[in-house]
């Protein structure tokens, strides 16, 4: 914080911020990875106007509101497999907070309880938000070391990485590899494990870390045959950002939790869901003295403000082909970095829809990082906002995740000012 200089955005449009002295710049990670059709779209900003008029807020503590149960019933009918119920929530690390406690309660509960079941299997470098249950799960030990102390107990695996694999690992045999030792784990503590914790397909603060093919189909499986149940976070993945609404369409895969946020009001208005099945569901019914309530609330849970942004920017997926463009921005995203490739800084350029990232190395053979304290992406990120776009990095990885709605002008810029950053962050 000694060392923090923010940036004043006075307005925003489209995916353009605008700072207070009037200088644009390109949103090029969507304002953390949450504004999905551009800043000031009209219709969202209709959508919550026109539910100003009618009511800001409504709790959901024994109350309702038409806006919320449409958004509930629309979550219903577009995610994956048999998730029938949602609870609301303000946050993504709200929404895995739910996930979690609903899980080891399930267990208590259900038509066969099995209390032993008080462990959960967590992916290695995962991130998961930071409130002390999802930081549990969590794997970046840079921003959680200082709470472990405060942390609930968890079964790691390895990180699924395509990247850095193992000198006798060939890629072809990736997904193999780091399902063997999940395997393992499965077996070792299959009657112990309430849940297993994923980000689908690419772990975000890990460093856009790319699962290979198959990883999350086949934890899918190892769950299902331990009778563990699967948690699916994807608060960074959800919402298109990897070309399909949920990353999980990709392996046809159907989680026993959905974790939402980010993207879910189109990034306007804090809005989060934590969607789960019938079965669950069953589990916390009963009467008023058997006390089997889930006892888990949020004053802003459901807010119909957010809610009316949420059923806009849905509504948006359709109307403007989002979908669609994400395949067509993200493989010309991925054509205009390529070049970056051989830059003897450059271990990898990788990408997911539109996801990418470029990861610096100090040396391209044993793909070594630099160290924390030399800020090479910092000072990529740092010299791409010379050039109109703003970045922000991961230690050595610059992230690059533009809103939904970008064209191919604004991916071209993008490159352009990466390719200087890298550049500029080369000099010694």
């Amino acid at each position: 914080m000694a060392e923090y200089e923010p940036l004043v955005i006075e307005r925003a449009e489209g995916v353009w911020l605008f700072e207070s002295d009037g200088r644009a710049l390109l949103d090029g990670v969507s304002s953390m990875w949450c504004n999905v059709h551009g800043h000031r779209h009209p219709k969202i900003d209709a959508a919550i106007r026109l539910q100003l008029e009618q009511v800001a807020h409504v709790t959901s503590l024994g109350m309702g509101n038409p806006t919320t149960i449409r958004l509930t019933q629309r979550l219903v009918d577009i995610t994956p497999g048999n998730l029938e119920c949602v609870f609301m929530s303000s946050d993504g690390s709200s929404a895995v907070e739910v996930a979690l406690k609903m899980a080891f309660q399930y267990w208590r509960q259900c038509d066969e309880p099995q209390p032993q079941r008080d462990l959960f299997l967590a992916v290695g470098n995962a991130y998961h938000g930071d409130t002390l249950g999802s930081v549990s799960v969590g794997g970046v030990s840079r921003f959680h070391a200082m709470f472990d102390p405060l942390l609930f107990e968890v079964v790691r695996g390895p990180c699924p990485d395509s990247y850095r694999l193992p000198e006798d690992v060939p890629p072809a045999e990736a997904t193999e590899y780091y399902l063997s030792q999940y395997a393992e784990l499965f077996e070792r503590f299959s009657s112990r494990l309430a849940a297993v914790v994923v980000e689908p397909l690419v772990q975000g603060a890990a460093g856009m870390v790319m699962h290979p093919p198959g990883f999350l189909q086949g934890l899918r499986e190892l769950a299902t045959r331990h009778g563990v149940l699967l948690i699916a976070d994807e608060i960074a993945v959800g919402m298109g950002r990897t070309g399909k609404l949920w990353a999980c369409e990709w392996e046809a895969v159907a989680p026993d939790f959905l974790c939402i946020g980010k993207g879910l009001s189109g990034g306007y208005l804090p809005v989060a869901a934590t969607v789960t099945t019938r079965e669950v569901w069953n589990a916390f019914l009963g009467e008023y003295a058997a006390s089997r309530s889930f006892f888990h609330g949020h004053t802003y849970g459901g807010n119909p403000l957010g809610c009316a942004a949420a059923l806009a920017s849905l509504d948006l997926f359709e109307e403007e082909a989002t979908l669609e463009n994400v395949a067509q921005q993200g493989a010309y995203l991925q054509q205009c970095l390529a070049p970056l490739q051989e830059h003897p800084q450059v271990g990898d350029v990788r990408r997911r829809g539109l996801i990418a990232a470029v990861e610096l190395v100090a040396d391209r053979e044993s793909r070594s990082g630099y160290g924390w304290a030399e800020r090479r992406g910092q000072r990529a990120c740092q010299a791409a906002l010379s050039k109109g776009v703003w970045l922000r990095p991961l230690g050595n990885v610059i992230v690059i995740m533009p809103p939904l709605c970008a064209r191919p002008e604004h991916i071209e810029l993008i490159a352009e000012a990466v390719q200087f950053g890298v550049n500029a962050a080369s000099w010694d």
